[in-house]
């Protein structure tokens, strides 16, 4: 399969992804019930309304993060539309960065406790490392590891999605769902990591075969 079909197939997916993540967060559980249900000894410092909000802000963010950084991926767009691109990947690093940010007011709070929360916390802080790098070699003229670190920072926008995966999967297996969801927390980093690898690898065989 070409390369554009690829990319077309990847918008379709997002596409499909975004729409069920803000139904999901925003008209069928805007509320949150069932996950909120199975964290257990929350801190006093829990306040419902305000890790709503949170909530709310950190979901748009992530959708919108998802979308630009899809977007971006358009050769023809990175060639073509240059002032876009740039503008849309500034898009793109904010809204990463608030993810991190609505993300860290989160962890505390996250189903599993502190086996968890680290997890997220590292996620948070290395995720804007990688745009940082990123943007750093794009301005250097160093297009092929500009591509590579954008990759690997794009895919951490499906963290949640395997998070979910791999729970959901042990949890109808019959695990505690604690358990299978501190197990797709670090499952997911772990796929998120292998599957940018597995892009950027076949990516330079592809090009090295041209």
């Amino acid at each position: 399969m070409s390369i554009k079909n690829l990319y077309i197939l990847l918008l379709l997916f997002i596409g499909s992804y975004i729409a069920y993540t803000f139904a999901d967060n925003y008209i069928f559980d805007h509320r949150a019930s069932f996950f909120l249900e199975q964290k257990l000894d929350l801190h006093d410092s829990f306040h419902l309304p305000i890790w709503l909000d949170v909530m709310y802000i950190h979901v748009f963010v992530a959708c919108l993060a998802t979308l630009s950084g899809a977007v971006n991926f358009s050769r023809g767009l990175a060639w073509h539309q240059r002032k876009f691109h740039r503008i849309n990947g500034y898009v793109y690093a904010i809204s990463v960065m608030l993810v991190s940010l609505t993300s860290g007011y989160l962890a505390p709070y996250a189903t599993g406790g502190k086996l968890v929360s680290i997890p997220f916390n590292m996620v948070n802080l290395f995720w804007p490392i990688m745009i940082i790098a990123a943007i750093v070699h794009a301005r250097k003229g160093k297009l092929e590891k500009h591509q590579n670190w954008m990759i690997r920072s794009y895919l951490f926008c499906f963290t949640n999605l395997f998070i979910h995966l791999i729970s959901d999967v042990l949890y109808k297996l019959g695990m505690d769902y604690t358990l299978s969801y501190t197990i797709g927390v670090y499952g997911s980093i772990v796929l998120n990591l292998m599957i940018a690898e597995g892009i950027i690898f076949y990516l330079r065989a592809r090009k090295n075969e041209a």
